[in-house]
């Protein structure tokens, strides 16, 4: 039985879910290592367990990574693309009502500031502003671990506690605001759970399962602004 075999019995069986599983080379051979996908919302993106990542990377040498695309063609979408750059490793997708496979590999891929899909831990928020500061001033912010959901985020929010260690510091009351200042707010929760950059009227942004957008800086987002920072080195 082939590793593609067993991938897509595998997918067959989350079917409507998106499966996920990672391929293994073990002494000369590739092997299908199934793992669990850990995401709210399995049926469109997946987020693999790091317990069954560990256990593969403890069989053997991880050389790709494999999942399903339940309902849509086994094209890689714009997260594929994305999350295939991340792990600088191929990536296989499979459909499998279809049974056809597509295929992924690190190329240089750059998604755009504006319009990318709003994806947990790969285009987010703070993937936004790391991207806008690599693309404007060519500075290269550290990426921090997510927690595996967005409401384990919202217990203990990243933003603040990194905030310094990723080389910003907070403005005093009376600094105004330049462009390229993150402003750290609190949208419909509690807590700074959100970062924006600041454009002078406007503000580039990405919320929860809507698309990047740049918008005016209104009276509400103004509201909803907590803390300001200014990268200092």
């Amino acid at each position: 039985m082939t590793w593609k075999y067993k991938a897509l019995l595998h997918a067959k069986r989350e079917d409507p879910k998106e499966s996920c599983g990672l391929l293994l080379n073990v002494k000369g051979k590739e092997k299908y290592y199934p793992c669990r996908n850990l995401s709210m919302t399995d049926h469109q993106c997946f987020i693999i367990d790091p317990e069954d990542y560990i256990k593969a990377d403890n069989t053997g040498d991880i050389v790709g990574v494999v999942h399903s695309h339940p309902i849509t063609p086994p094209i890689g979408s714009q997260a594929d693309q994305i999350g295939c750059e991340q792990s600088k490793l191929p990536w296989y997708i499979v459909n499998p009502k279809t049974e056809q496979w597509g295929y992924l590999e690190p190329c240089g891929y750059k998604p755009p500031l504006l319009g990318r899909p709003w994806v947990w831990g790969v285009t987010d928020c703070w993937s936004l502003v790391r991207d806008w500061y690599k693309q404007e001033k060519n500075i290269e912010l550290r990426d921090w671990d997510r927690p595996v959901t967005p409401e384990e985020f919202a217990k203990s929010p990243l933003f603040e506690n990194c905030a310094w260690r990723t080389g910003f510091r907070e403005l005093r009351p009376e600094e105004k605001l330049e462009i390229g200042d993150v402003l750290l707010m609190s949208i419909l929760g509690d807590g700074l759970n959100h970062v924006a950059i600041f454009l002078g009227d406007d503000v580039l942004h990405h919320l929860t399962d809507r698309l990047s957008c740049r918008e005016p800086y209104s009276q509400w987002l103004l509201k909803c602004t907590g803390k300001r920072y200014r990268y200092a080195s």
